[in-house]
């Protein structure tokens, strides 16, 4: 079932980009030729009967397209026909070619909202803290003190006020003389008692028992009204596109994350696997953030791309005349085999990842 919930959210991506396109084309009076989900040997296939338009659905889920005619025409046999892409305005075509990564962002958007309106918002509450690490040879490591274990009292007083600085100020409060403290610690379901007395660390230049202190977030969920459920869809999308772009950033100018990348098998495996153990919070988490990686993506300049084709548009406006469309064919179809090569080869990847 993760699989197929993997390859729903996958489908959902495609089509409403594919759409954007679609749907903007019928507005500005722009011929489609075929509209398919999918790549591939057709399995489903119609044809509209108010248009010439052919609809398709092929057997590999993992893509799409909306084709225009005489759209990447090398040969130039379309050239002279009135229904050609590159013959529409040039401002028709700029935004046909926009709303589909624009599409990807209002899915992103919407998603976020109807998911906060429906679930409400989680929010951090306080802070509990616990022991995140013990250090050889310190009175924490000498009492028996674990990693993972809770200190909820010192000498009677609760240090679970919601609060990190309670328990660290305690602590570093001790000074010489005073008496060992009484450390009441929550070890899983038990509960046990400690005394140890804290030493200076010269280099903190404060009092320390030997232990890193984590802080474990208390939260809850509440209900959120229609503006904040706007207001928190576009903050998480603003924050996820931030995470992208400085990702983007970081591959590029110094190759961190390249490791990382996936192809579409690899993105199938990391949201089934996120949505087995997420469930639907993880599916609309992972659908928001792919679905603005799949529109930043398409707006980078790169031949065969959304953002290529705008630029040879762009160009077009600044000149007051086209690039040859012949010439433009051949960089978009050059760059499409660029790019299902470079698909390909994380494909082999990723598929070399699930036999580990």
């Amino acid at each position: 079932m993760s699989i197929i919930w993997a390859l729903l959210l996958l489908a959902i991506l495609v089509i409403v980009h594919e759409l954007g396109h679609f749907f903007a084309a019928r507005l500005m009076k722009i011929e489609v030729r075929e509209f398919a989900v999918g790549f591939g040997p057709k399995l489903v296939g119609w044809k509209s009967r108010k248009y010439e338009t052919q609809f398709a659905v092929r057997a590999f889920p993992l893509g799409g397209y909306c084709a225009f005619y005489g759209e990447d025409d090398v040969s130039g046999d379309s050239r002279d026909d009135p229904r050609a892409f590159p013959k529409q305005n040039v401002w028709k075509r700029l935004l046909v070619i926009l709303m589909g990564p624009m599409m990807n962002f209002v899915l992103a958007f919407v998603a976020a909202a109807a998911f906060f309106w429906c679930s409400g918002v989680t929010v951090a509450t306080g802070v509990d803290p616990y022991i995140a690490e013990v250090m050889a040879a310190g009175p924490a490591y000498s009492a028996g003190l674990q990693s993972g274990d809770q200190i909820t009292e010192i000498n009677g007083v609760s240090m679970l006020d919601g609060t990190v600085e309670t328990l660290t100020t305690t602590l570093a409060s001790w000074k010489e003389g005073d008496a060992p403290l009484n450390i009441t610690v929550r070890r899983g379901e038990e509960t046990l008692q400690m005394s140890m007395s804290p030493v200076w660390d010269e280099a903190e230049k404060k009092m320390r028992i030997g232990v890193i202190i984590g802080g474990m977030y208390r939260t809850e969920n509440r209900p959120v009204t229609f503006w904040g459920g706007i207001s928190e869809s576009a903050a998480m999308c603003w924050d996820a596109a931030g995470a992208i772009l400085r990702a983007l950033k970081n591959l590029v100018t110094t190759g961190e994350g390249l490791d990382q990348t996936s192809g579409p098998v690899g993105i199938v495996s990391l949201v089934s696997s996120e949505v087995a153990s997420g469930g639907f919070s993880a599916f609309v988490q992972l659908l928001v953030l792919i679905s603005i990686n799949l529109g930043l993506m398409n707006l980078l300049p790169i031949p065969g791309l959304d953002g290529s084709r705008l630029v040879f548009g762009l160009i077009e406006v600044i000149r007051g005349k086209p690039v040859s469309p012949r010439k433009e064919a051949l960089v978009h179809t050059a760059g499409m085999v660029f790019l299902f090569g470079v698909m390909i080869f994380f494909t082999y990847k990723d598929i070399l990842k699930l036999f580990r």
